[in-house]
């Protein structure tokens, strides 16, 4: 797998910026993950913490569906990976997982958020509510968590990298 990433256009109108910085960081998790076996990907970063690369690709399929579905447009088909018993089942591993099926679950998640998306003006609010303010979400309020929520993620993945195999930068 060879991931290439394209920085946003330097002029484009909001919408095109924000789905242009958001695939650009989906694009750099992938990245990062490029090149590694399934035992390297399952490597936690260090000791307590259960981190790794993949528990963090399979985090965002979490939070994409978890935006773009349930929030968005009121769809709860039900957690990928976790449940009430285990609420970090994400992250929870075992030799048996892979990069093939953690990889497609979240390049799934990925194009369902697009076409839920493309029904949605920047202005437009989420069927969900916050959970804390009962208050819906404009998709503008989405993409930038989501663009915040992978840019944060993709720094502990520069981490992990280095930590993995010494690769560093982009």
């Amino acid at each position: 797998m060879t991931t290439e990433r394209s920085e946003p256009a330097q002029n484009a109108d909001e919408r095109t910026m924000l789905e242009g910085w958001l695939d650009y960081h989906r694009q750099t998790l992938a990245h990062k993950c490029q090149g590694l076996t399934d035992e390297q990907l399952r490597t936690a970063s260090v000791q307590p913490s259960e981190l790794s690369l993949m528990g963090l690709v399979r985090h965002m399929a979490e939070v994409e569906r978890s935006w773009f579905r349930k929030v968005l447009t009121g769809d709860d088909p039900g957690p990928l990976y976790y449940s009430d018993e285990d609420r970090d089942g994400e992250f929870h591993l075992t030799a048996a997982d892979t990069w093939q099926e953690a990889y497609g679950s979240w390049q799934a998640e990925i194009g369902i958020a697009r076409r839920n998306a493309a029904g949605f003006g920047l202005d437009d609010l989420s069927e969900g509510r916050s959970r804390f303010t009962e208050k819906p979400f404009s998709l503008r309020w989405i993409y930038t968590h989501m663009i915040e929520e992978y840019a944060r993620h993709n720094g502990h993945a520069d981490l992990i990298r280095e930590r993995i195999d010494g690769v560093t930068g982009d």
